[in-house]
């Protein structure tokens, strides 16, 4: 269960990257049944991620938008988001999100104003970390999270997330 509570007690960054990483399993949990079919167990996967952004958006207040968006063909699909209304549909290779996709690899902007063909879903934000979601070196979908603030995210960012985001679609026995 989720103690927001004790988010308050936790200051830096590395406080609350860490918190999450020591505390993953108990903020996230998947039971599947045997009796269950497939259908279930992904709609309690669609639930997971919800919360998933809802603790990110909760736990850094530097956050203005966290989101996922899903992979299908080559094109990205909105996922549960917390935040502005956001693009729907973003083709590979078009603004941090695309380019994330394409390449498979994170990508941090400190300044998206200055990433060629950036997306501007929210003309407030200012810098912006991508992370995709690989399930055998095939991508899924990706992590997305904006920042009103210049210069938001930086390596520690990038490594804490990786670590996280691995961590959590573990847990949610993601396949």
């Amino acid at each position: 269960m989720i103690n927001n509570n004790l988010f308050e007690s936790l200051t830096t960054k590395e406080e609350k990257y860490s918190y999450l990483l020591d505390n993953m399993s108990l903020l996230f949990t998947f039971v599947q049944t045997s009796n269950e079919d497939e259908g279930i167990a992904d709609l309690k996967r669609l639930s997971q991620l919800a919360n998933f952004t809802a603790v990110m958006k909760e736990l850094f207040d530097s956050f203005s938008w966290v989101g996922f968006y899903v992979a299908s063909g080559n094109k990205l699909y909105l996922g549960p988001f917390q935040g502005k209304t956001a693009c729907e549909i973003i083709d590979f290779g078009k603004g941090v999100c695309g380019t994330a996709a394409s390449k498979k690899e994170t990508i941090v902007v400190k300044n998206v104003h200055e990433f060629n063909g950036h997306i501007a879903c929210d003309t407030g934000s200012n810098s912006e970390i991508v992370l995709p979601l690989l399930r055998n070196n095939e991508l899924w979908g990706l992590l997305d999270i904006d920042s009103y603030n210049l210069n938001n995210f930086d390596e520690t960012d990038k490594n804490y997330l990786e670590k996280i985001v691995n961590l959590f679609l573990e847990i949610i026995k993601f396949k």
